[in-house]
């Protein structure tokens, strides 16, 4: 046998043994996934007459992190959708867009280390959108707790105070204020700390793994969402989602009228309720 052909057999033994372990692993996930979501069956047919009504409303929204993988792909559902009268983008700089779609957005521009400084940007707004959030890897153990805590639990308090009813969390699948893991554990806190805020609607989601292409993304971050991209071809798992789900579901939750004030959507319901809102 020559060279190549070793090569290729082993190459495919490799594949074999990859494809193998894969489905393994789906079947032991499905075992541990999250429970059956709420199905939305009748969404897709009733989301133009849920966006026309919320658009009489004349709303104004803001969101937080558009700058950010699953904030960009927000703020591009909510155009599409066109369901706020006023869209207002608060960060650290002002963002640049060549699409005429953006051109009526309204940019303020905050140091979040003053927050309180900067009252004014949340006032006005009936709906507030958050997808901050960093990682201690970038920013550092201080840095990951200043930005993932101080500044959406402000952010929290300034809306509530600025006359926002809803506020919409993305957060992360397992955070819990309990937790031994430094990132879940400030996640849960966080999110039991805006609920005391009382907003009239708080809707918090918790994605498991992002799959996103960041361009900015790490080689251990590119292999494991290629491993979760490949597993969720082969079973439904509570371990991963697209960031276009994620934001489908965050706009299509905007539109529902749910019983509670509080509400968690885990991974499965976020990308149940993202698939039935359609295209």
């Amino acid at each position: 046998m020559s060279l190549m052909q070793q090569l290729v057999t082993t190459l495919g033994n490799a594949t074999g043994l990859l494809t193998v372990l894969i489905c393994v692993i789906a079947a032991v996930l499905n075992y541990f996934n999250d429970p059956d979501p709420v199905k939305y069956t009748s969404m897709a047919e009733d989301i133009k007459t849920l966006e026309e009504n919320f658009q009489q409303q004349n709303k104004s929204c803001f969101i937080l992190g558009a700058s950010g993988e699953t904030g960009k792909m927000l703020l591009q559902e909510l155009l599409r959708r066109n369901i706020f009268s006023k869209i207002t983008l608060i960060g650290r700089r002002q963002l640049t867009f060549e699409d005429k779609a953006y051109a009526n957005l309204v940019q303020e521009v905050v140091d979040f280390e003053k927050l309180g400084d900067y009252a004014a940007a949340f006032r006005g707004h009936d709906v507030g959108y958050c997808c901050l959030g960093t990682t201690k890897a970038k920013a550092g153990t201080e840095g990951f707790i200043r930005v993932d805590h101080d500044y959406v639990l402000k952010s929290a308090e300034l809306a509530k105070a600025g006359g926002s009813t809803q506020f919409h969390l993305e957060s992360s699948r397992g955070a819990d204020k309990d937790s031994n893991f430094l990132y879940l554990k400030v996640k849960g806190q966080v999110e039991a700390e805006i609920e005391a805020l009382s907003f009239d609607r708080y809707a918090i989601y918790r994605p498991g793994v992002l799959l996103v292409d960041r361009q900015e993304s790490r080689p251990a971050e590119w292999i494991a969402r290629k491993f979760f991209s490949a597993l969720s071809a082969v079973s439904s798992t509570s371990m991963a989602i697209s960031i276009q789900a994620v934001a489908k579901a965050m706009v299509a939750n905007t539109l529902l009228q749910p019983d509670q004030k509080t509400e968690i959507l885990e991974n499965k319901a976020i990308a149940s309720l993202g698939e039935s809102a359609g295209t």
